[in-house]
């Protein structure tokens, strides 16, 4: 096999895994039924079917005719590689163990351990456990919605779904283990695409700098929604890259669902596929082969994340309502423009009046316009603090714990305390921050090039590419809609906006590289060229991954919360009386324990205690009072402390990009109260 084939398949493979996990257990958890023998059984089906489907085509790394000209050498195969390896072995050991729940990776971890565990959901109060339930009792924490007799998780399916197969090969380690896994799927992809829309030289340095970023060195280490994200987004692109050239309308497919099931992971990317609906609208309308199953592979993948969200996580969509409504009736005029579109394109009459005015562009002034005004658009972007300030007035309780958090972090970085401040204006310094002024320079001059080159009707392989990555970033830039402390901010961008700018920026670097080889310079030139470019790229990343990039967070918490639940014993219910240690453990308990857990509500006083005890008594079991101090507990029998932690934690920093970790200090106290 050559070494083009080995790079083209090995980068889509996971994404073609990932599709097959995702088709084979959506259905069993929609039919209560998420088992490891029924789900492991389908997956071993469903995989041999889409890999083959899949893999069959020939191809290669970088596309067409140009693989003569530029093959694909093993060095550049191999790189890519053994980045990835790299990578992987790396975070393994940097891996964190965010199992307490104190921001999502730690909720979708608990997530995935009541599907491991039961299969199903919604997750029962169990108030039996407590005598009937109280109206002193609550059932709900952070990530984890209270709805009737239920409780529901707030976030998507998809991610929990795939730690879920981690659980059960290796327990806990094994969902933790899933994002190192991941990231490195995630870091291969990334190399494939360079090679298919680059060039395969560039490859190794594309995964290299995606590898050394700190955002995707961060979010590898613990379970973020953006990982599966980004696989099946860069797999996707290559995927639909390869059918478009092949013409083969199962990869089309493959690639569309692919892109679809990225919702299913992350509701938001809704928004992100947009652009997918218009291409495959224009391959309709063009009569091109693979038109029709990429539509229809984007609306069943779609479709089917809809359909886990109103069904199983309907509190967390009704909760984006003021932003979800909107990007769905805006997805729905898409669909009905872009199918008046194809058929216009269809129909002759219509359909060479378009060509003609596509032709017309082509050939006028458009094109250069567009290209002159990318860059100022960029320009914009970095000036943006210089006009505007992004505030945004709390409008529920979540807000408002959200303005004090924010409150918080100002006073340790010293900075005016205004709780309302989103700081998104800074949000293009951000991706300066984390790949380099030179990088986003490159990648404004990449774009506004490649810009005026689709306009014109070449670099066509670039269409959807460019489209996904531009639309994405511009949006992303303007609202990130997310708490902006560092590096938790830096999530928004990993999923498409860094990936998509280092490659702008690499296939600019290409571009000055072949006017290099026109000009007749000799390779030394080349050599030194490429090698200047590389430096470029990989310095200032290093440069800002280099304060947190070898030390580990969040350790040791796996083994202190099973020393909790040893300690807490069999037959007990669990009454939680401290808000944070409620927020932190409820699902904790009712998950990793297995035992039902509930928290008093915040007006609720030593007398409401008493009388929930009793109750726990009477239903034969044993009650536990948790809290986070020895006082919490205390007035209701004596205190042990069942959780010690002394660990490090993720810095959060408002202005510039972090450079370290803070420390972090989590106890939890018992009390078993006697029988009144």
């Amino acid at each position: 096999m050559s070494a083009a084939r080995v790079l083209a398949r090995v980068s889509v493979v996971p994404a073609l895994l990932l599709v097959a996990w995702l088709a084979v257990s959506l259905p069993l958890l929609l039919a209560g039924v998420f088992r490891p023998v029924p789900a492991i059984a389908l997956f071993a089906v469903a995989a041999a079917a889409v890999l083959w489907f899949g893999l069959r085509a020939p191809r290669d790394a970088s596309g067409g005719e140009a693989d003569e000209a530029r093959p694909v050498s093993w060095w550049a195969a191999g790189g890519v590689l053994a980045v990835g390896v790299a990578f992987l072995v790396f975070q393994v050991v940097m891996n964190a163990e965010q199992i307490i729940v104190r921001r999502d990776p730690a909720s979708y971890v608990q997530f995935a351990t009541w599907l491991k565990e039961h299969g199903s959901l919604p997750i029962p109060q169990m108030r039996w456990a407590f005598g009937g339930g109280d109206p002193a009792l609550s059932y709900e924490s952070p990530a984890f919605y209270q709805r009737g007799d239920d409780i529901v998780p707030q976030f998507m399916a998809g991610l929990p779904l795939i730690l879920s197969l981690g659980g059960w090969i290796a327990g806990t380690h094994g969902m933790l283990l899933m994002a190192p896994l991941l990231g490195a799927c995630a870091v291969v992809a990334f190399g494939g695409l360079t090679a298919r829309l680059v060039g395969p030289n560039w490859a190794p340095l594309g995964a290299a700098a995606l590898a050394l970023s700190l955002p995707m060195l961060w979010v590898s280490r613990s379970t973020y929604s953006e990982l599966p994200a980004l696989v099946l987004l860069l797999g996707g692109l290559a995927l639909l890259h390869d059918a478009r050239r092949c013409q083969v309308r199962a990869q089309a497919f493959l690639g569309g669902l692919a892109l679809g099931l990225i919702v299913l992971v992350r509701i938001d990317a809704l928004r992100d596929v947009l652009p997918v609906v218009v291409f495959a609208g224009l391959l309709v309308g063009c009569a091109r082969r693979t038109g029709w199953p990429l539509g229809l592979g984007l609306a069943v993948g779609v479709g089917a994340g809809l359909v886990e969200g109103f069904v199983l996580s309907r509190p967390y969509l009704r909760y984006l309502h003021a932003s979800l409504n909107p990007l769905l009736a805006m997805a729905a005029a898409l669909a009905g423009a872009t199918l008046l579109t194809a058929a216009a394109l269809r129909w002759d009459v219509t359909g060479r009046r378009l060509r003609r005015a596509g032709a017309a562009v082509a050939r006028g002034r458009l094109p250069d316009v567009a290209a002159a005004l990318t860059v100022p658009v960029l320009a914009a972007f970095a000036a943006r603090p210089l006009f505007q300030t992004v505030r945004r007035e709390p409008r529920n309780a979540d807000d408002e714990l959200n303005v004090h958090f924010i409150e918080q972090v100002q006073r340790i970085n010293h900075l005016p305390v205004d709780g309302t401040r989103q700081y998104s204006e800074l949000s293009y310094h951000w991706v300066a921050w984390y790949i380099g002024v030179p990088a986003a320079l490159l990648a404004a001059f990449g774009a506004a090039l490649l810009v005026r080159r689709l306009l014109r009707g070449r670099s066509t392989e670039w269409v959807l590419p460019f489209a996904v990555l531009a639309w994405t970033t511009v949006t992303t830039l303007l609202r990130p809609a997310i708490t902006p402390d560092h590096p938790w901010a830096s999530r928004r961008l990993v999923a498409v906006v860094i990936p998509g700018m280092l490659l702008l920026a690499l296939w600019a670097a290409d571009w000055g590289l072949r006017r290099v080889r026109r000009a007749g310079r000799g390779p030394r030139a080349v050599r030194a060229y490429a090698a200047g470019a590389a430096v470029l790229v990989l310095a200032p990343i290093a440069v800002a991954s280099a304060g947190v990039m070898a030390v580990r967070t969040e350790q040791g918490e796996v083994a202190a919360v099973r020393g909790m639940c040893g300690r807490i014993g069999p037959n007990a219910s669990v009454v939680i009386v401290e808000r944070a240690t409620a927020d932190r453990f409820s699902q904790v308990v009712r998950g990793m324990c297995g035992l039902p857990a509930a928290r008093t509500v915040p007006d609720a006083g030593p007398g409401d205690v008493a009388r929930i005890v009793r109750k726990i008594y009477d239903a034969g079991r044993r009650p536990v009072l948790l809290g986070g101090e020895a006082a919490n507990v205390a007035p209701y029998g004596r205190a042990v402390r069942v959780l010690e932690l002394r660990t490090r934690q993720d810095q959060r920093t408002l202005t510039r990009w972090p450079t370290g970790t803070w420390g972090l200090t989590v106890n939890v106290w018992m009390a078993v109260p006697d029988r009144p």
